[in-house]
């Protein structure tokens, strides 16, 4: 996928299983997209530094840090409250929910999931500020 000026539309995906990282990235980079991984919050916050990604998809539990506190770190950093949030976890009471959501989480979707389900969500995010903007 790019975006209007040709370039490629950058995801993060942050997980700390190695297994569902190679899925999402596997899923991201056939639909077109480019994709960085980061296993824990420490390397996520690196590689927003090195490129900044059009979305992030993270999981709420992460080793040593949660993914909803890494989304609401971000959300309060000037350059990154835009980028929307697509989190992606086994996690299922309503309490998590309700929390990614006030952190600024833009979907929640819940593993396992399907592929075109999560390409679906992908795109739909991607698009959210872009129709806050006009």
């Amino acid at each position: 996928m790019t975006q209007e000026n040709g370039s490629r539309i950058t995801i993060l995906a942050i997980n700390d299983e190695a297994d569902v990282l190679a899925q999402i990235a596997a899923i991201a980079e056939k639909a077109g997209y480019a994709c960085l991984c980061a296993r824990e919050a420490n390397s996520a916050r690196e590689a927003i530094q090195q490129a900044m990604p059009d979305l992030i998809i993270s999981d709420t539990n992460l080793a040593g840090q949660s993914g909803v506190a890494v989304c609401e770190q971000l959300k309060q950093q000037i350059g990154h409250c835009e980028i929307p949030v697509l989190f992606l976890s086994a996690a299922q009471g309503p309490d998590i929910i309700r929390r990614a959501d006030a952190v600024g989480g833009t979907y929640y979707l819940r593993k396992p999931f399907d592929a075109p389900v999560f390409l679906q969500l992908v795109e739909k995010a991607r698009l959210v500020p872009q129709l806050s903007q006009a």
